[in-house]
């Protein structure tokens, strides 16, 4: 690999243009062939594991009005009185015109009668084209404005509105991108270098964009799956180009030729690109074991977008940084002003960790500790209007039905009866006689005969815990032949199984990722320290999303007026992707003490020569992940949220407490037990080298490639 990668630095360097060029040609072709053959994205909530998928299927199969999408119209008169008939069979009449709106409920007035709610039934499914997005939402506040310009309140809420008003503005993406930039100006006091590692990010982006499009021609890919894969990829594509931004800049500084210093720069940091990308893509394989077909869409679509930037990255950068040439050294530098040399921030830093090894590393883990342990009373739950925002209607419909009718009419469940075998009206008198259900409905008869259906409402919201307890206790008490089932029934089913699967996911990445740090650092001790120090900071990242969200602990700078359940898609996803980018930082420190310590055999001064050497690359590129990602909480979707605020809390965690603190402090204890590797296991694992020395002496990397080039300079 070495070898490769040096000549595909050095050739691109000394042909830039023709790298560029190439480039723009994929990038056009792949944005032409999505525009001409690509899909749209498509969410598949079809849970076949689910029990409450069972009831939906006997729906489909037997009162089809009954399986699609619902959507509840609130309609309230500030003044307290009482509404008027006639404007509520309007707005029944006007919901009956609606494409596909199968089923009508009548007004269902509240207690003083000025509440009425409204619930529609469509025959298609949320995720249906002709309902997605604003094709629903659209005719459902056409048929509420009549009551809105009458001066009465009218709100949406349920299913489809919720859906709907989750749509990502775009402001977060855009934030972040020019807060990398403004990063990346103070980090290489260089405009030039600044602008390459976002405009090698975002030329990656685009490619990986088209590689997403086409991916949604072949299968369905979530709706918010393009997010999470820009999110991702804009981060790990600027970590990415910044490293070898870095070494390249480093080898300019040291003389080289800029054909040369890109060549070294590829087959140094390069290395570690690859490899890093490696780990990430093993991380999102993870996701496939979470047992919804949305996440394996989610790693699909990530994947595509780490493959493209990471592409770009070791093609572009040497490219770029050959037409930049000299330029991008700090003025100073090139104009032959230099400064004194001092001894780098972190290079102090680490020597004093290493002076305290233990006290550093006890400080540390007690932290995460620390961090980590609300963790222990986390409860997840997908999403409801309740943890929506107050300006939308989503959020005022529910706080509307919660305060008229109880915050169990928010998400009613449905019983499906197989008339078969059981009786409908008996199960839905013992239903009305339970401690835990508010109301039932008058059960329904399909045509065939063949189920009943009816409504059973609880006392409880359906974020509630005591919710999800009601479902697992009415289906344990009912008879065999009746379903629990409905929204709030199948996320209860949700938020079970992704708990129960974790340690699946878990399991599967961190082994196959330990296995592949044996392979490049050829030892047992390094990868399952890095493994426990990557639990622990994700662990701690999810202690502080607990806080924030679940206890409301300073929510409101996040614009959450009131405390929320984590949501149930957070922790495996979270946890695949910040594997894989904990995972980054690793390779790219290890990779340098490893460097180091191959050449002085100085187990504790590697460390610390290392930490010194790749503090402030890692650093900067941690700080642009963490703005990345927190342009990303800043969205109105709660799931959006608290995917971007955790990932920047475990970043900056990563990069400080266990990468300036805990990683030095370990090896330090360690010494020369880190590289420790059983005789019989190094025989039987592959190969895979890190970063090696390349300072001209006995031994060098470099006396590997072919010396024949003339330009090479003198006594490299």
């Amino acid at each position: 690999m070495n070898r490769i990668l040096y000549r595909l630095g050095n050739g691109a360097a000394a042909h830039p243009w023709r790298t560029i060029s190439a480039w723009v040609v994929v990038v056009v072709v792949a944005l032409g062939l999505a525009g001409s053959f690509g899909g749209t994205t498509h969410d598949d909530y079809d849970i076949p594991d689910a029990r409450a998928q069972v009831g939906i299927e006997q729906l489909r199969a037997h009162l089809p009005a009954h399986g699609g999408a619902t959507a509840q119209v609130v309609v309230h008169d500030p003044s307290g009185d009482a509404l008027v008939a006639t404007d509520l069979r309007a707005l029944v009449e006007r919901l009956h015109g609606l494409d596909h709106a199968s089923h009508v409920t009548e007004p269902r007035l509240s207690a003083d009668g000025d509440t009425a709610l409204v619930t529609v039934s469509y025959d298609v499914p949320v995720t249906d084209p002709d309902l997605v997005g604003k094709s629903g939402y659209d005719p459902l506040v056409g048929a509420i404005e009549p009551l809105r310009d009458a001066g009465l309140q009218a709100e949406l809420g349920g299913e489809l509105p919720g859906g709907a008003e989750s749509e990502m503005a775009g402001t977060g993406e855009l934030a972040g991108v020019v807060a990398a930039l403004l990063l990346l100006v103070v980090a290489f006091g260089s405009v030039v270098a600044a602008g390459l590692p976002l405009a090698i990010a975002l030329t990656g982006l685009a490619a990986g964009s088209a590689g997403i499009t086409l991916l949604a021609a072949t299968m369905d890919v979530s709706t918010a799956a393009p997010t999470v894969a820009t999110m991702v990829g804009l981060g790990v594509g600027i970590d990415y180009a910044l490293l070898l931004v870095t070494r390249h800049v480093e080898f300019l500084g040291q003389g080289l030729d800029k054909r040369e210093a890109s060549g070294r720069a590829l087959a140094t940091a390069g290395r570690s690109v690859v490899f890093a990308s490696a780990t990430v893509l093993i991380s999102l394989l993870g996701l496939r074991l979470g047992g919804l077909p949305v996440y394996s869409t989610f790693g699909y679509a990530t994947a595509i977008a780490v493959v493209s930037v990471m592409a770009a990255a070791i093609t572009l950068v040497p490219a770029l940084c050959g037409l930049a040439g000299h330029r991008l050294l700090r003025r100073r530098t090139r104009k032959g002003r230099t400064r004194a040399q001092k001894t780098p921030l972190t290079a102090r830093w680490a020597a004093r960790v290493a002076h305290r090894p233990v006290a550093a590393a006890l400080a540390a883990l007690t932290f995460l500790l620390l961090l980590a342990a609300p963790t222990l009373g986390m409860r997840t739950w997908p999403q409801d209007g309740s943890s929506n925002s107050t300006e939308t209607s989503v959020r005022r419909a529910y706080d509307l039905i919660d305060a008229e009718y109880g915050a169990g009419a928010n998400g009613p469940f449905t019983i499906v009866v197989d008339t078969s075998r059981v009786d409908a009206d008996a199960v839905a008198d013992r239903l009305a006689d339970d401690r835990g259900i508010a109301a039932v409905t008058t059960p329904v008869t399909s045509p065939d005969r063949a189920i009943s259906v009816f409504d059973a409402e609880p006392t409880t919201g359906p974020a509630d815990e005591r919710t999800s307890d009601l479902v697992e206790r009415l289906r344990d008490d009912l008879p065999a032949g009746v379903e629990v089932t409905g929204t709030t029934p199948l996320f209860a089913d949700i938020s079970g199984m992704l708990s129960s699967r974790l340690w699946l996911v878990v399991g599967f990445v961190v082994a196959v990722s330990v296995l592949l740090l044996a392979m490049m650092f050829r030892s047992v001790v390094v990868p399952v320290k890095a493994a426990v120090m990557n639990l622990l900071s994700i662990g701690a990242s999810y202690g502080v999303l607990t806080a924030v969200f679940q206890w409301g602990w300073g929510g409101s700078v996040l614009g959450i007026d009131h405390a929320v359940a984590v949501s149930s898609w957070i922790p495996i996803l979270n946890f695949a992707i910040l594997f894989g980018l904990s995972m980054d930082y690793e390779v790219f420190l290890l990779s340098r003490i490893r460097e180091d310590w191959l050449r002085t055999g100085d187990a504790r001064g590697s460390v610390e020569r290392g930490l010194a050497s790749t503090g402030r690359v890692i650093s900067s590129a941690a700080a642009i992940m963490v703005v990345v990602f927190l342009g990303f909480s800043t969205e109105a979707d709660t799931v959006v949220k608290q995917l971007g605020f955790g990932m920047a809390v475990a970043i900056v965690l990563d990069a400080t407490v266990v990468r300036m603190v805990l990683v030095p402090a370990t090896m330090t204890l360690l010494g020369t037990w880190n590289w420790w590797l059983p005789a019989w296991l190094d025989r039987l694992l592959p190969t895979i080298e890190s970063e090696r020395h390349g300072d001209g002496g006995s031994g060098d990397i470099w006396d590997d490639f072919d010396k024949t080039d003339d330009r090479t300079p003198a006594g490299v």
